[in-house]
């Protein structure tokens, strides 16, 4: 009897070791339930603030910038893992930590300058996606930047979170897409692309755009909202079986988005050189960008660059408004909850704070070059409040940081705060 038994559990294991497609079918909708946060903040570093950086990095300087667009997204990798981390571990948000375990004026100055961070995003956004429009319809910049804000307040009402994680997802296939057209019909010279994406070059006068780049790949807003939307699954209330898997999915998720961000950013790089750069073109707006690609490699390719930019502008409108909201409520330890008055009061002051300023604006083209500048600059405190909590035993209980990992953290700080004193001293 107890032979046969043995021979039936055999026989039991042989046949489910023969079921690949049900296995795998099984395995793919598991992989499925942890994955999507990454790509939901991916729109987040390939927005219009980008495309300012990197029209300027490929027009002025061709393919020698391309290194700082891989540097930024490694750091960026592990910055936004380790972000996701703290979600995970914790169930909370980068802001809610801050809030619990700083001291109140820590917390204030922390939160305020992560508030202002959020402000110089949108703002960049915004101005993006109205000159998508003025490209597609002639409407003006500033009837642009109200549809936009208005278009972002209403997806953050009417939407949840799987819903926004799949209209940012469509969003980025289709700039994804746009830029890989683009790719196909312009001369590119592929061994100097390949050099400058992993060979460091600091072209005289470049620092400032090299400042924009590494500010536009590597955002504050984005470590706040990744944690956000993380936390906002509550791993941490699955135990540890369940916190250890989704920490293994989520670093999975993280290096598939952070790399199709790379691809992007680096194409939108290699796009101006190649178009730009060689005909002594200097890209100061979008718009010319786009009115200069028409003779150069037709109409449809300009079309699809309206219609890239304002997808890319319409998608990092909403996540950075959720960045703000997300940050305030976070302050007084309150969840990303659009009926919640923390939250409405943090999406209103990103909105409209980013509004005013573009009233305001002389230049949108350079607003948008500075903006992603001042992202630069807050982003030390970001890394450095962040390396703080999951570094803490206290706030990550076991899943604190390895030493390793906050060895890399803290070399990652102090490269970007020694490039914010360069930037500081060059302005001089």
């Amino acid at each position: 009897m107890r032979l046969k038994n043995r021979k039936l559990i055999q026989l039991k294991k042989a046949a489910d070791s023969s079921l690949p497609p049900g296995r795998a079918s099984s395995k793919t909708l598991e992989i499925l339930r942890y994955v999507g946060p990454g790509l939901f903040v991916t729109v987040g570093f390939i927005d219009p603030g980008n495309w300012a950086t990197n029209m300027a990095a490929g027009a002025d300087y061709g393919y020698k910038l391309l290194w700082v667009v891989t540097l930024s997204t490694a750091m960026l990798i592990l910055l936004q893992h380790n972000a996701a981390h703290l979600g995970i571990a914790t169930g909370l948000c980068i802001a809610e930590g801050a809030g619990k375990y700083f001291k109140r004026l820590t917390a204030l100055l922390f939160i305020g300058t992560a508030m202002l961070a959020s402000v110089a995003t949108a703002l960049a956004e915004i101005l993006g996606a109205a000159i998508g429009l003025q490209m597609l319809f002639k409407l003006p910049i500033s009837i642009g930047a109200v549809i936009t804000s208005l278009f972002a307040a209403l997806m953050l009402v009417s939407n949840s979170y799987k819903r926004l994680e799949m209209w940012i997802i469509g969003f980025v296939s289709l700039i994804g897409i746009s830029f890989l057209f683009e790719l196909s019909v312009i001369d590119i010279k592929w061994d100097e692309a390949l050099r400058g994406c992993f060979i460091p070059q600091f072209p005289t006068g470049s620092i400032t755009v090299i400042m924009g780049v590494l500010g536009a790949v590597v955002m504050p807003h984005n470590l706040f909202l990744h944690s956000e939307v993380i936390q906002s699954r509550k791993w941490n209330l699955k135990g540890d079986e369940v916190i250890k898997k989704q920490l293994k999915y989520e670093f999975m998720d993280t290096i598939t988005a952070m790399v199709i961000g790379w691809i992007i950013n680096s194409a939108m790089i290699v796009v101006a050189a190649s178009v730009f750069n060689g005909r002594g073109i200097a890209v100061t707006e979008l718009q010319q960008a786009q009115a200069a690609l028409r003779p150069i490699v037709g109409g449809a390719a300009a079309l699809i660059f309206a219609l890239a930019l304002l997808a890319a502008g319409l998608a990092s409108s909403v996540t950075a408004a959720m960045a703000g909201g997300s940050i305030l409520a976070g302050l007084y330890q309150k969840p990303l909850e659009v009926t919640d008055t923390h939250t409405r009061t943090g999406v209103g002051v990103t909105l409209l704070g980013a509004l005013i300023i573009i009233f305001l604006l002389k230049d949108p083209f350079k607003g948008m070059l500075w903006s992603q500048i001042a992202l630069s600059v807050q982003l030390p405190w970001t890394i450095f409040g962040l390396i703080y909590l999951t570094s803490s035993k206290k706030v990550m209980g076991k899943y604190v940081n390895s030493t390793i990992n906050k060895i890399s953290l803290i070399l990652m700080a102090a490269i970007v705060t020694a490039l914010n004193v360069i930037l500081i001293i060059d302005s001089i």
